[in-house]
């Protein structure tokens, strides 16, 4: 983040406007609605300003106007004067924001969604003001009018709440159900009587008070790209206690889940030994067991090579409430980020998926079934073993000249390919320095891919 978000309480705190014109106007209605005691210094006041109740003084700047405020805005459109109350801010240590110029500002204002007491703030930290304000009419848009009166009923019951389940996890469960119920959709419709009524009947149920069964939600977090999640998953990461996560999952997958999650890794690397299989099964039955909403995050679909089936089964068997959540598994997400079609009518009426690593090193494999024409292979964990894939598959009659593709982080910014002939497809990955995550891809819809790659992406042909 370039800026930090933060939310200051101004009410009754002293703050500062130099410049009378319409930018000065513009933060003194901000700063009004936030309870400041403006004070603002000018030669020149607006209409608007000169009705207010803010404090005028008729004079120019000097810099001991800024005083002890607690925050500073410096609004005369006259980039030196300007300059010189950001400089009498700075060095006394108070915020100060320069109108327009984002630059020359400890801190910077938001766009705003305002439905008091709920507030929304909305930043491109200077860069792109205009999609801000858009990105601000869209939220006006979505978001009920009564929204603010819906926080403020919320916040009439809490110290009830707080009296009836004494546990944290407890409340957060109350109110999670409340805010989905007919009482908050009676307060949005403006019928606050009604949802009273409503309220006191949810309070004084004892039932509200018995502790939640826990859940493990076993989600696909896609091939990499956080716009590939499925809204189902945003939803579940959203609401997660805790989130029990692969190697795989990146970042800004990361960033999405609740904020106050537990966060476990629990992902092995090639060469790294992380915790075994048995172990996040017991893990994810004892999390549950305590009453937890449990998301195992795993990259791409946690049916497709990602054990899910195995945790899936160990949780069933000890009762646990589960829920599948699928993803977009990786070979689908990398063939689409290149353009790869898996199955076309000329060559292609058949698509295999298949790993190149079992539970006990090379797997079980019907390679006859697997070198035959008019299919596409996607080998999932490959890059190690490309040699002995491409040996295999020559050896029981596939054409040495098959087109394969490799993509490395696929749908990812750092993406890139190579495309070569199954018989040089391990010099293809070592001279490519392609070390992986990657998917192979071996058959015609190889070929078609080439010349179909996005501009963006980098794609080296090897042949």
């Amino acid at each position: 983040m370039d800026y930090f978000p933060i939310f200051l309480d101004l009410k009754g705190r002293s703050a500062l406007i130099v410049g009378g014109g319409e930018a000065a106007t513009r933060k003194l209605r901000l700063l009004q609605k936030a309870g400041a005691a403006v004070t603002i210094v000018a030669w020149r006041f607006t209409g608007e300003i000169e009705r207010s109740d803010a404090k005028l003084t008729r004079r120019g700047f000097v810099a001991g106007d800024v005083g002890r405020h607690a925050i500073v805005f410096a609004a005369n459109e006259d980039d030196n004067l300007d300059d010189r109350v950001a400089e009498a801010a700075s060095a006394r240590g108070i915020p100060f924001n320069v109108a327009d110029r984002p630059d020359a500002s400890s801190f910077i204002l938001p766009a705003i969604v305002e439905r008091d007491p709920v507030v929304i703030a909305i930043s491109s930290s200077g860069r792109a003001p205009l999609l801000a304000r858009r990105l601000r009419g869209a939220i006006e848009r979505l978001l009920p009018a009564r929204l603010g009166r819906l926080a403020r009923f919320a916040d009439g019951f809490r110290g009830a709440i707080k009296g009836l389940l004494p546990d944290a996890t407890q409340r957060l469960r109350f109110w999670e159900r409340f805010f989905d119920s007919a009482v908050a959709e009676a307060v949005l419709a403006g019928d606050e009587a009604r949802a009273r009524e409503g309220m006191l009947s949810l309070v004084n149920n004892r039932a509200a008070a018995a502790p939640e069964a826990g859940i493990v939600h076993l989600v696909g977090a896609g091939p990499g790209s956080p716009d590939l999640l499925t809204l189902r998953a945003l939803q579940v990461m959203q609401r997660a206690d805790v989130v029990v996560y692969d190697r795989l999952v990146g970042p800004q997958i990361l960033d999405l889940v609740r904020r106050d999650a537990v966060r476990l890794y629990v992902g092995k690397a090639p060469g790294r030994h992380g915790p075994q299989q048995a172990e996040i099964n017991s893990l994810l039955a004892r999390l549950a067991g305590e009453g937890k909403r449990v998301v195992r995050l795993k990259g791409g679909d946690p049916f497709v090579f990602g054990r899910g089936g195995e945790e899936l089964a160990y949780l069933r068997r000890r009762a646990v409430a589960t829920e599948v959540v699928p993803g977009i598994t990786a070979a689908l997400g990398c063939a689409a980020s290149v353009g790869l079609a898996l199955t076309h009518r000329d060559h292609a009426q058949a698509l295999t998926l298949v790993t190149a690593e079992g539970r006990e090193g090379e797997p079980e494999i019907d390679w006859a079934g697997l070198a035959q024409p008019n299919q596409t292979l996607a080998i999932y964990m490959g890059v190690a073993a490309a040699g002995r894939i491409a040996q295999r598959l020559i050896a029981s009659g596939l054409n040495p000249s098959t087109p394969v593709a490799v993509v490395e982080n696929g749908t990812l910014p750092d993406q890139r390919g190579v495309v070569g002939r199954l018989d040089g497809l391990r010099t293809l990955i070592r001279e490519s320095g392609i070390a992986g995550p990657a998917i192979i891809f071996v058959g015609e819809s190889a070929r078609a891919a080439q010349g179909e790659v996005p501009a963006t992406r980098r794609w080296d042909v090897a042949v």
